[in-house]
């Protein structure tokens, strides 16, 4: 059985995190979702479909195991509860998942165009942010498209074609940066793009190395 104080600390720092969204402008209404890992069983508390980010409590998030089980709860599952919990399966070193509609990636996402690291922070912090398409047909990706993504290691970010985002991490503070830094790249990446467009620029520099160190250790 999770341990009853486990579960209230990581519901609190969940509610924090969809808080900090919800700020951000990451997540409006109800959609998206974000759940993290236990400690102390092998489950998860997740947000319920129908919550808004700004209106997770304790008494509305759910716990759910990782075979699938769902603990005692009147809200009905998140529409993308398999793809976490696959998620979890497949990666141990994933606590934490941060989906998000965040506005300027789902621009990106729904043209069919993967947004690019243009910052050395997002070449540092991601590397790469692949952009898995719909499901064969045409639905929200579900495990099936979402899991073999992320299978590499190295993937810590990824952009939902007509979707969203998942930023994932170590605790919830890292997935959620990533969300973060997503959205932000995302927007600087448009701003590039129309700067390179009205001024005719035919060839900008993108960073190779995200640290200075980094650049030193291929000099």
């Amino acid at each position: 059985m999770p341990d009853p104080c486990d579960v209230e600390a990581k519901k609190d720092a969940l509610i924090r995190s969809a808080k900090r969204c919800f700020d951000l402008r990451l997540q409006t209404n109800a959609g998206g979702n974000l759940s993290v890992r236990l400690s102390s069983a092998d489950a998860i508390v997740i947000k319920p479909s129908g919550v808004g980010f700004a209106e997770c409590t304790r008494d509305n998030l759910q716990i759910v195991h990782l075979d699938g089980r769902l603990e005692p709860s009147a809200f009905k599952p998140s529409k993308d509860l398999d793809f976490h919990l696959d998620l979890y399966r497949i990666r141990p070193d994933i606590n934490a998942i941060v989906h998000c509609h965040s506005p300027w990636a789902t621009g990106y996402a729904s043209a069919g165009v993967e947004i690019p690291c243009l910052t050395v922070q997002t070449i540092e912090k991601i590397g790469r942010m692949p952009l898995i398409p719909l499901s064969d047909n045409g639905g929200p990706q579900t495990e099936v498209e979402i899991s073999p993504v992320f299978q590499d290691p190295s993937v810590r970010a990824a952009v939902l074609a007509n979707h969203g985002t998942i930023g994932v991490g170590k605790t919830l503070t890292a997935a959620q940066y990533l969300a973060e830094i997503i959205e932000e790249t995302a927007h600087i990446a448009f701003v590039r793009d129309t700067l390179v467009r009205v001024h005719g620029v035919s060839d900008t520099a993108l960073p190779v190395f995200g640290t200075a160190a980094d650049a030193r250790k291929m000099s």
